[in-house]
């Protein structure tokens, strides 16, 4: 689960930064930060929980 999410962090950060450079690939920033957002609230489920799936 931790691989899961530190690829989802990955490609959310490569995803807002290519979204920032790239004007007419605005919406890339859309699908980072709903990605970011995602792995956070996935974090923070494992953590509260202390699950290690």
């Amino acid at each position: 689960m931790n691989l899961l999410l530190v690829i989802i962090a990955v490609v959310a950060i490569v995803l807002l930064v290519v979204g920032g450079v790239q004007q007419s690939l605005s919406f890339l920033l859309w699908v980072g930060l709903v990605l970011l957002i995602l792995a956070a609230i996935a974090f923070l489920l494992r953590v509260i929980t202390g699950r290690r799936a």
